[in-house]
């Protein structure tokens, strides 16, 4: 499956669950039944991967916890509040960075209506 089509289909199963049960949830439950969902579909799916940091010749095992990985080439971060803000786009893409993944999705099931809230990232190409 193409990288686009693992996006789509991680895209349709957000807005089935948002029109199933609506905001209010905490991440912890949409988190599970999306991977849920996304397996039932015949993805791969990871919940709360650990994430290495790499400073300098120093490793630090845990640096952040990506809430799904899928089909080992897309991080989901999942949010449940009112708005998404710039900070929430820059953790995200820090996180593709870290990680050497190509494709970040950003979900936010906290508002009335998931459209707006979805933003779709990819890996920052280093400027020469």
């Amino acid at each position: 499956m193409e990288i686009n089509d693992v996006t789509a289909t991680i895209v349709d199963s957000a807005y089935k669950i948002h029109t199933e049960i609506g905001p209010g949830l905490f991440e912890s439950v949409y988190e599970v039944v999306l991977a849920d969902m996304l397996t039932d579909r015949g993805l791969f799916v990871q919940r709360q991967v650990a994430i290495p940091i790499r400073i300098g010749t120093k490793v630090y095992d845990e640096g952040f916890r990506a809430d799904l990985i899928v089909d080992h080439r897309v991080i989901v971060e999942i949010k449940s509040i009112d708005h998404l803000a710039r900070v929430h786009k820059k953790q995200v893409l820090t996180y593709l960075k870290l990680s050497g993944l190509p494709v970040g999705l950003l979900i936010n099931f906290g508002g009335d209506l998931l459209k707006g809230n979805i933003e779709r990232l990819v890996t920052p190409t280093p400027k020469p």
